[in-house]
């Protein structure tokens, strides 16, 4: 009978614990198509929040500023350094000891009481008892301090530092890589700018020609053969401006998503008036050094060398004897108690034995990793040994091919002018003048491509070198103390070489 009654009760149980946790359980949420349209227009307004807006036309100088200050790219690493350096400050608390308050009310429904049997004869040997309130209160306070713990967190923090300046160093390769895209980007955008308000005229000058054409062809004025070959080079002309009008059309919407500049929204440039050769005050038998000296990658090495080594050092204090520290205050409102309140300190030795016979294998893998990191800083070294070089090379090589392509222009720009002045009012005439135009426009296209490849040859240069656009410390980060830093510092690249690295 007693079997026939505990088992539904255990049925029931079992029961209701099955459709607790069934209601528990997690089911998968897809986001809605509102919940979605929602983030999209927050995420927008966010993307081009808090931005100055667009004034005049854009110098190069501001343009830098612009990508230097909004480019999401180097705003998601400004956050994580600040991350970084918030793991830092909780790695500094694990330093402090640990000191725990504790608080509590406990209630019984009967009394705990007790009492004792005799272990020879098995006989009760004393009445039953009790020595606790059925309601208590209970507080204690706790200072708690394990040298061991407190070793290993040490050597822990001093790793997380190095992350923190590890992150700093990968944040100036990104602002070396993004000003060097700036840079060329900027050009090749001018360009566009500069050829754009050129190409329409040319490309309705050349259907007027293809219609004056095909009506001659109609009236049979000509012989079909010169009127078909005459539209046959006027329509390769047109589409070669196409093809030249649909590239200059996607040079200005990657410079905005350099600047961060939303897309579609119009914008005009100010490049120079002239085409400045930059030059680098730096020997080139000392680019090397300067490289060594500066390039993010390699002091990111060091300190992941460093890192290693200290994970060294934790792994050796892992195998030390763990001495905890305890010292407390403690309240107990039980009236059974003689001192409801009272102190107490301690010491407390642990060590795992086990650690020990592992000591071998501990040590030998965080010896392993501290060598890794240290060849992989010597095999970076002989990386960017080579991308110097490789780096010059282009950068010299660059700088020819502009001054071949200036001149290349300067010819086709004087075959266009005497081919107007010789141009006759007809269609022979009209053909010859449209295909030096496209010749002239098309050279000068390949003189801003070519420019714009040789200012980002110098911007790679640049950041071969591991030289900053801006220094470290900065008055403000406003756009106009930005642009003022780069140009300084833009000059300071210039000046009479040295040898040295511009500071």
């Amino acid at each position: 009978m007693q079997t026939t009654i505990l088992m539904p009760k255990k049925l029931l149980a079992a029961t209701l614990a099955t459709l607790v946790l069934g209601g528990c359980a997690i089911h998968p949420r897809p986001l809605t198509l509102e919940q979605r349209s929602g983030t999209l227009q927050a995420d927008q307004q966010a993307m081009f929040a808090e931005q100055t807006p667009v004034s005049g036309p854009i110098t190069l100088d501001e343009a830098m500023a612009r990508a230097l200050k909004y480019n999401l790219d180097n705003r998601v690493k400004m956050m994580e350094e600040a991350l970084a350096q918030r793991q830092l400050d909780l790695s500094n608390f694990d330093l402090l000891p640990r000191l725990t308050a504790a608080a509590g009310y406990t209630s019984r429904d009967n009394v705990l009481a007790s009492s004792s049997q005799d272990v020879t004869t098995g006989q009760q040997s004393l009445v039953p008892s009790t020595s606790s309130e059925r309601q208590a209160t209970r507080a204690d306070l706790g200072f708690s301090w394990n040298i061991l713990d407190f070793g290993v967190s040490y050597y822990g923090a001093r790793q997380q530092a190095d992350r923190v300046l590890a992150t700093q160093e990968r944040r100036r390769k990104v602002v070396q890589l993004l000003m060097q895209q700036t840079r060329q980007a900027y050009w090749q955008a001018a360009g566009a700018q500069k050829l754009q308000a050129q190409i329409e005229p040319l490309l309705t000058q050349a259907q007027q020609a293809l219609g004056d054409s095909r009506t001659i062809e109609q009236q049979g004025l000509k012989d079909p053969l010169q009127s078909l070959g005459y539209q046959r080079e006027l329509l390769g002309l047109v589409l070669q401006l196409e093809a030249i009008r649909d590239e200059l059309a996607q040079a200005k919407p990657k410079l905005a998503s350099i600047m961060n500049l939303q897309p579609g929204k119009p914008y005009e440039l100010a490049p120079p008036d002239s085409f400045d050769t930059p030059e680098l005050s730096i020997a080139p038998e000392k680019m090397e050094e300067v490289a060594l000296l500066h390039r993010p990658e390699l002091i990111e090495a060091s300190y992941n060398e460093r890192i290693g080594l200290d994970e060294t050092h934790k792994a050796m204090a892992k195998l030390l004897p763990g001495v905890e520290l305890n010292v407390g205050t403690h309240y107990d409102s039980n009236d059974f108690l003689v001192n409801n309140e009272w102190r107490d300190a301690g010491v407390q030795v642990s060590w795992n034995l086990l650690n020990l016979l592992n000591a071998n294998h501990i040590k030998a893998a965080a010896s392993a990793q501290y060598e890794l990191a240290r060849e992989q800083r010597l095999a970076l070294n002989m990386a960017v040994l080579t991308q110097v070089h490789v780096a010059y090379i282009d950068y010299t090589s660059r700088r020819q091919q502009f001054e071949l392509t200036r001149q290349l222009s300067d010819v086709e720009q004087r075959i266009l002018e005497h081919t107007r002045n010789a141009t006759q009012a007809n269609a022979q005439g009209k053909l010859a003048e449209i295909r030096a135009a496209t010749s002239a426009l098309m050279s000068e296209l390949k003189l801003y491509q070519s420019y714009a490849a040789y200012q980002g040859a110098y911007g790679q240069m640049v950041a071969t070198l591991g030289l900053d656009p801006v220094p470290a410390a900065v008055a403000s980060h406003d756009l106009p103390t930005l642009e003022q830093a780069i140009r300084d510092t833009e000059k300071r690249w210039g000046a009479p070489a040295t040898g040295d690295a511009p500071q």
